[in-house]
């Protein structure tokens, strides 16, 4: 069980015409002790009405407003925060989820909050249950959640508002869940951008690839599969005689195989000069074509993970489009600071900015600017 000292005469402060009110000068203005403005600020018994009416009569007068931050430092307990998201390798999205977590972690250290990952499988209803009772057997403060399938992710949640656990949705917002804020990109959206943004490059052209991770004939997540819908409906309004050709790489998939999978469809489609994933793994198309000097072909992605960076500056990825993953993991944090600490509102829904990237900005492009 976390300690949870009290600390008696915190420093609370107004500013008011350049003057600073302390707890004793409230005291002093409303005839009782500053041990009853103590009470009365931090809602504890013992306050008789008549020294209540005068306390209130004072804060009203001087619009007293409570240092939050030195009230939350005085406490001095601890927070532990939960992060449920999918299990992933180096050099993706949810990589640079985890170093903003990390960040915003030590930003706040004065404050005493921790966060602790649980990793499930995608595709794997039982790992999502597994670690979301773990979660739950913890008590933890407030939770941060990568969402499974909807009913899946609804057990989890339903109890996290049993026990009035705060929960921050990111990547996927599923607004039925009452999540107490999101982060993430407008997905329908951010692929109806990035098809717009294709067809400005293919214009004139009869046919185009889209490149899908998949998993048991599923894409990873509900935000590639929205992105996806958005994508196919700009093309429906605007370019409806355009081929779009799959082509699927099962994530169950050696890398090594990837490359006759690719080799194949080139191949045999050679009129196919631009391609597009909605996922971050751009780069498994972008080295292929590095590697067989397909100059003729250009590929378009998300994330600003390394191996896609790479691809960009040596010219086989034309755009990424950029969706922040390291400010969702910070904002996701701060949020729930802001929320359980602070006790502060929060903006319950939080699209990230669609930026699309390309080799002469690339560098000018700051991940950590929060």
């Amino acid at each position: 069980m976390r300690e949870n000292r009290e600390v008696t005469f915190l420093p609370h402060y107004f500013n008011t015409m350049n003057k600073r009110i302390r707890i004793k000068d409230i005291a002093e203005q409303a005839g009782v002790s500053v041990g009853t403005v103590d009470r009365v600020l931090h809602k504890r018994p013992n306050v008789s009405k008549s020294a209540l009416a005068k306390v209130e009569k004072v804060l009203k007068e001087i619009n007293y407003q409570p240092n939050v931050y030195a009230s939350a430092l005085a406490y001095n307990r601890s927070y532990t925060f939960y992060c449920l998201m999918p299990k992933h390798a180096s050099e993706a999205y949810w990589e640079e989820i985890e170093q903003g977590i990390d960040r915003c972690v030590e930003f706040r250290r004065d404050f005493h909050i921790d966060v602790k990952i649980l990793y499930y499988q995608r595709f794997k209803n039982e790992t999502f249950i597994e670690q979301y009772e773990d979660c739950l057997n913890s008590n933890p403060d407030g939770v941060i959640i990568v969402p499974a399938e909807l009913e899946l992710t609804r057990q989890f949640t339903d109890k996290l508002h049993e026990r009035n656990i705060p929960f921050v949705m990111l990547d996927s917002y599923m607004p039925d869940l009452k999540p107490l804020s999101f982060f993430g990109q407008d997905s329908f959206q951010s692929g109806y951008f990035a098809a717009k943004m294709l067809m400005m490059l293919a214009n004139g052209e009869k046919e185009i690839m889209l490149m899908k991770q998949i998993k048991d004939g599923h894409v990873a997540s509900k935000q590639q599969a929205n992105r996806e819908v958005g994508f196919r409906h700009y093309m429906v309004d605007h370019y409806p005689n355009v081929v779009i050709h799959e082509v699927d790489l099962p994530m169950d998939e050696e890398h090594k195989r990837y490359g006759a999978i690719l080799e194949k469809f080139f191949s045999t489609h050679p009129n196919v000069h631009h391609c597009i994933t909605l996922a971050s793994k751009a780069h498994i198309v972008g080295k292929f074509l590095l590697d067989t000097n397909r100059r003729n072909v250009q590929i378009m992605g998300y994330d600003l993970v390394g191996k896609n960076v790479d691809c960009v500056k040596q010219g086989s990825i034309s755009f990424l489009i950029a969706q922040h993953a390291y400010m969702q993991g910070y904002s996701c944090v701060e949020t729930l600071f802001r929320a359980i600490v602070l006790k502060k509102k929060v903006r319950p829904v939080n699209y990230m900015p669609i930026e699309l990237l390309m080799k002469e900005n690339i560098d000018f492009y700051h991940r950590d600017s929060i």
